[in-house]
Parts: C-alpha cells; sequence; structure tokens
C-alpha cells in the first residue's frame, strides 16, 4: 500500500544490544536535558532476565546518541509487561512476569538511577500461568493486573511496605481471557482479550464489567486478539485498540457496537487501509502531531496514533489519510514509547537485539 512521506526530518538511531529486549520505556526526566529509559531484557545465553535504567544520552558530539546503563534489577521470571507512572518525583516501574508474579520498582534518577523493589506479589492464586499485562494508574498507588487465566487483579500499595495487597475483582475460571489493560480514571479501566473484545470496568459497580464491546464485526475474524489498548486522557470516552492480522481500531462507547476501524478488518461496509498484516503489539495516541492546535480536531474524529507491529513497521496512522511509515525493519518491532515530556522522541525495541531511537523534528 502507498504510505505517506515526512514532511520533517526524521532521524533514526540504532543501538545494537548483546541481548534480547522485551520492553522498553521512556521514564519522567529529573531536568530537562536528561532522559532515562527501562529496558526488559532477557540472555537467552543464561536464561537470565533483568531490567535495566539507562541514560540516554543524545551526545551532540556524536552522529548517535548512547545508553549508559545505570542501575540492573534482575527478575525471576522473564518479563511479560513492563508500566511506568510517570506522576511520582521517582519513578515507579509495575513488572509483570511469566511465572505470574507482580513486582513494583522504584528508581532515584537524581541518584544515578538506582533501582530497588519496592514492593512484590507472587503467592499462589494472584495469577495461574503468565500475567498478560498490567497498568500503572498515575499516581504509582494502584495496579491493575489481567491474564489470560481470566483473573483481574486490583494491586494497591504503600511506598514503604515490602508487600502487595490485592483483590480480586473478576475470575472468569479460563472462561475468557484478558491479554490488554488500561486505566481510564482512577475507578475505570478497559481490558481486551480474544474476538477482538472489550470490556469497560468501573470499580464503583462490582462483579464484572459495566459494558462490553463484542467483536463480531471484522467479517468473521473473531479469533482475533487484542494485543494493546490506550485510552488519550482528555477523550476517556473512546478506547484505541491493536491487535491480530493488522487490525487497529477505535471504540467510542457512546456508539455501541460500531467500531472506527483504522486499518485491517473492517465491517465489510467499505475496504479498510491495510498497514501490516501481521500481529500489532502496540499502539500509543501520537501526542507529536503536525497540527497546530489539536483542539481544533473534532471530538468524533479519531486522533492521531502510533503503532509497531510483528513484521517491522513504526508508522502513525490519522483516520482519514495514509499511514506515516517510520520505520520499516527486517525483524519485528516488539515495543515502543513516544516521550511525554518531548513526543518528538521515540524508542522502540527491534528483535534482532537492537533498540531503535527516532527524532523527529
Amino acid at each position: 500500500m502507498a504510505f505517506a512521506e515526512s514532511q520533517n526530518p526524521l532521524r533514526v538511531y540504532r543501538i545494537p544490544q548483546s541481548r534480547y529486549i522485551d520492553a522498553v520505556r521512556w521514564l519522567s526526566p529529573v531536568s530537562p536535558s536528561d532522559r532515562f529509559a527501562a529496558i526488559a531484557y532477557f540472555d537467552a545465553d543464561t536464561n537470565s532476565p533483568s531490567i535495566e535504567i539507562a541514560y540516554v544520552d543524545p551526545n551532540p558530539q556524536s552522529s548517535s546518541p548512547t545508553l549508559t546503563p545505570q542501575s540492573s534489577w534482575t527478575s525471576p521470571s522473564r518479563i511479560s509487561s513492563l508500566r511506568t507512572a510517570h506522576s511520582t518525583p521517582q519513578p515507579l516501574l509495575a513488572a509483570a512476569t511469566f511465572s505470574g508474579s507482580l513486582h513494583i520498582l522504584a528508581s532515584d534518577l537524581i541518584n544515578g538511577g538506582v533501582m530497588e523493589s519496592e514492593a512484590t506479589v507472587s503467592q499462589l492464586g494472584f495469577h495461574s500461568g503468565p500475567v498478560s499485562a498490567v497498568d500503572l494508574r498515575e499516581g504509582g498507588t494502584e495496579c491493575v493486573s489481567v491474564g489470560e487465566d481470566g483473573r483481574v487483579n486490583l494491586v494497591s500499595f504503600v511506598g514503604d511496605s515490602s508487600k502487595l495487597n490485592y483483590r480480586r475483582i473478576f475470575d472468569s475460571n479460563g472462561l475468557v481471557g484478558y491479554t490488554a489493560v488500561k486505566w481510564a480514571s482512577p475507578s475505570e479501566f478497559a481490558t481486551g482479550g480474544y474476538g477482538f473484545g472489550i470490556q469497560w470496568w468501573d470499580q464503583r459497580t462490582p462483579g464484572g464489567p459495566v459494558l462490553q464491546f463484542k467483536g463480531n464485526w471484522c467479517q468473521g475474524k473473531t479469533s482475533g486478539i487484542v494485543h494493546s489498548i490506550d485510552i488519550h486522557p482528555s477523550r476517556k470516552h473512546t478506547c484505541l485498540a491493536g491487535g491480530s492480522s493488522g487490525t487497529v481500531f477505535a471504540w467510542d462507547r457512546r456508539a455501541a457496537q460500531q467500531p472506527i476501524v483504522l486499518s485491517g478488518a473492517g465491517t465489510g461496509e467499505a475496504p479498510n487501509s491495510l498497514l501490516s498484516e501481521s500481529e500489532v503489539w502496540e499502539v500509543q495516541y501520537d501526542r507529536y502531531t503536525r497540527r497546530s492546535n489539536i483542539g481544533n480536531i473534532s471530538s468524533t474524529r479519531i486522533l492521531p496514533v502510533m503503532i509497531c507491529s510483528e513484521d517491522g513497521i513504526l508508522a502513525v496512522i490519522e483516520q482519514g489519510e495514509e499511514p506515516l511509515e517510520l520505520l520499516a525493519e527486517p525483524c519485528a518491532i516488539n515495543s515502543f514509547d513516544i516521550d511525554r515530556q518531548n513526543p518528538s522522541n521515540v524508542i522502540c525495541s527491534l528483535e534482532w537485539e537492537s533498540l531503535a531511537i527516532l527524532t523527529r523534528s
């Protein structure tokens, strides 16, 4: 398919690594000139997973930035999901594992990025099998976790506590599996799973999801999986989702069961662009916009979206326009993150043991 060409200079720097990268996240900077990233590694030779805090030096004297490791934490199992809370003075990280545990880590960026384990939950019954996804609520006091076992857990903690307290919000006993989760407000969050389904939860209404989006709209491709969800803070009525077969869509909770398809499988009413034919591993609203005033965008129009995929595509999608391709790699792009303080900076992990840093100007 045709891709739009970027009219802004795009600089791409690839930084080889010696280990597989499962996830990467920017951390809130302590000063405008500092940039730190949290990187989840897996060393296949030694079967050892870890999370490292690295200082990202733009290094104006060189043609490419450098990564300087600051601290490291060894995980008891490979990382399945990594999220950060941006509103705390010392950034908090939530790391979930394939063995079913959850760990809250704190990093002191002022004192060299020292990382310590604040709390953990690993007891039997938390999750049966891997934790599919977690999300930290802004403010860093609660975390929600989901798994393919059908369990939805709300985890709360205090900074000086060595143990996490959790309560089971829902358990489908394996009849429904969840693969993605995202906070929408202090009391609401969304989950995604098989069949391109999305569920909306409100802690003020216990017993199950208060609203569900059933994925029986995509020409029979109900076996698809939602891998990632994002919710824009100014438009909490819309859930953005990416998943199987290159599918990227939005669900406006005001519009019942009618999806807004941005790429991939459609409703059959009109052809949709196919940006990727493989798994879309992550979606995020792209806060870096070519528009001079994002407030001018209609409330019914989906804001610009960035995606990464199994077939090596990193791109921006705008509703009704040709996708803007940023990267086309010969390997999967497993995860990415947009710098909140400077949305022109993007960091992503490549399957061939490499990081890529993009700067849009």
